[in-house]
């Protein structure tokens, strides 16, 4: 089966973890759920949820923790 990418709703920084002490929503082999939190854009001091649409398993992340990113951008991958 394919992988499925998760993209980004908007564009600002993503971010892997809900706060800097927090570990990461998933990690890379973590099942995930369709409708599972992956982590977080913020835009000017608003912080919005990424949900996966699909189930299956973290492949990989595409981009890093922190990192800026456009709408539309590919945040990780998912064997579903």
């Amino acid at each position: 089966m394919a992988n499925k990418q998760v993209l980004s709703p908007l564009p600002g920084t993503f971010y892997r973890k809900p706060a800097p002490d927090q570990p990461p929503y998933k990690k890379e082999g973590d099942p995930v759920a369709a409708g599972d939190t992956i982590g977080l854009v913020e835009v000017m001091k608003s912080f919005h949820e990424v949900k996966s649409d699909v189930a299956g398993k973290v492949v990989k992340f595409l981009v890093e923790n922190e990192e800026a990113v456009t709408a539309g951008q590919p945040l990780l991958e998912i064997d579903g």
